[in-house]
């Protein structure tokens, strides 16, 4: 269905501008033909691309860059302010099993962690609002640089994007920068560092083509890498070996949930004692997933810690991110009010996600406006005191992308945008941008599982 707002205020004046350039034009080639026609994007999003960029302007990109920062330096705090300084505690609050918690807090010991996440947000019109924050190295949509060149090849999208002075982030780019400066003591200075791409063996028999990609990517970055699974190092002396060749940085693609699983611990831990002694670095440090976890968000966002947070962090947060509980019996309300969480629930089914702490991609999740008030009350019930959050619902505004007939088709966006160090990628530690897009008003996971079309972003100022 095309649309168009004649009285509304655009979201992004950009948009309108890219739109209504094309609808005066003469259709060329398809906006999107030479993403159609990459082998390595059609590996990863299989053709289903948006006919166009999200666009941000200079003042959205800094101001959700800032807030950003702000979120993570709180996370990172968390264990400091509310557990007197325990990742131990932490780890358990956020629902971590006891096996996860002690191969997570080993790793703290060794290396170093440089901010590095991407935050998936919607915009719902005023500002953007932060629905989770993946901070870790195993980052999807990675290949967003080379969506953005391959838009540029349709001329219309180029001849726009020069007359506006606009730009791009590499995110890929930015990555290897962290991932030299968190793991400078292992990176050799007389070649190029040889880096292993891992996931866990069960993980890489569906993955493996794609992480075969970014280990080949790797190499227009000045990087050897390879993609691997645990079940291929060997360790002559205590050194992490693949295919003969002695690996310098392992760049970690398996997540904390993967931990849980016994067999998958045992095949990692002669590489995470490897590790620990120093034999190579691991990008990025599996405490990460401590601070991305959505149960730390549900800390951030609960009023009873409010007053361990100065004035600008409570208005960060205020700003930035909804209302997000731990499903416990009793909760605190947007008003501060205790409250009977099942009750509030219910009564606010039409409002309300519930969330697994420790899954991704969307695994796990429950809308409560799309599903039935039996199994809405059942769903909430079994989650009371395990590690789930609820979070309030977000209206994403729509954004315009052309329909490829002049006119204007709505979608409703998820924005990942990444976030780097300041020192280490640029002044405001913007990293990139990737969107996923719905035409569905009532979306609830804006997601490549639920059919979404991917896209990059392009920013000016």
């Amino acid at each position: 269905m095309t649309t168009s707002h004649p009285l509304q205020p655009p979201r992004s004046p950009l948009g309108h501008a890219y739109a209504g350039q094309l609808a005066r034009q003469a259709p060329t080639d398809h906006p999107a033909a030479a993403a159609l026609d990459s082998a390595t994007l059609a590996l990863a999003y299989r053709g289903r691309f948006l006919n166009g960029p999200a666009f941000l302007s200079g003042t959205e990109r800094r101001t959700v860059a800032r807030d950003l920062r702000t979120i993570y330096d709180l996370l990172r705090s968390l264990p400091e302010r509310v557990f007197d300084g325990s990742l131990t505690a932490l780890a358990g609050a956020v629902g971590m099993s006891p096996l996860q918690t002690a191969l997570i807090t080993r790793s703290a010991r060794a290396g170093s962690l440089v901010p590095l996440g991407r935050a998936d947000l919607y915009h719902d019109g005023t500002g953007f609002r932060l629905l989770e924050f993946n901070v870790t190295s195993a980052l999807g949509g990675f290949e967003n640089a080379d969506l953005n060149r391959a838009m540029l090849a349709y001329p219309p999208l180029r001849e726009f994007v020069d007359r506006h002075r606009l730009r791009y982030r590499d995110t890929l780019e930015c990555m290897v920068r962290t991932m030299y400066a968190e793991c400078a003591a292992a990176i050799p200075t007389d070649r190029p560092p040889v880096v292993a791409v891992l996931d866990t063996v069960e993980n890489f028999a569906i993955v493996g083509p794609r992480l075969g990609v970014l280990a080949a990517k790797l190499a227009d970055y000045g990087v050897d890498g390879i993609a691997c699974h645990p079940g291929q190092f060997t360790y002559p002396n205590g050194r992490p070996t693949v295919a003969g060749r002695a690996v310098d940085v392992i760049f970690r693609y398996f997540l904390a949930e993967d931990l849980a699983d016994p067999a998958s611990a045992a095949e990692l831990e002669p590489l995470l004692v490897a590790v620990e002694q120093e034999q190579v670095g691991m990008f990025s440090r599996l405490d990460a997933e401590l601070y991305g976890n959505k149960g730390a968000l549900a800390m951030v966002s609960d009023d009873r810690l409010r007053d361990l947070f100065d004035a600008d962090e409570r208005a960060c947060i205020d700003r930035l991110l909804p209302w997000t509980r731990y499903v416990r019996p009793r909760v605190t309300d947007p008003a501060g009010t205790r409250v009977d969480v099942l009750r509030y629930a219910l009564a606010r089914q039409d409002e309300l996600v519930l969330k697994p702490t420790l899954l991704h991609g969307g695994s796990g999740i429950v809308v409560g406006w799309q599903v039935g008030t039996a199994e809405w009350e059942a769903r909430v019930s079994s989650a009371v005191d395990g590690p789930f959050v609820l979070q309030h619902r977000i209206r994403p505004a729509a954004e315009p992308f052309p329909d490829g007939t002049g006119g204007i088709r709505d979608h409703y966006l998820n924005w990942g945008i990444y976030l780097g160090d300041h020192a280490v990628v640029d002044e405001d530690g913007y990293a990139g941008c990737f969107v996923r897009g719905s035409t569905e008003p009532t979306v609830g996971v804006v997601s490549l599982g639920d059919g979404a079309l991917v896209g990059c972003a392009f920013h000016d100022g």
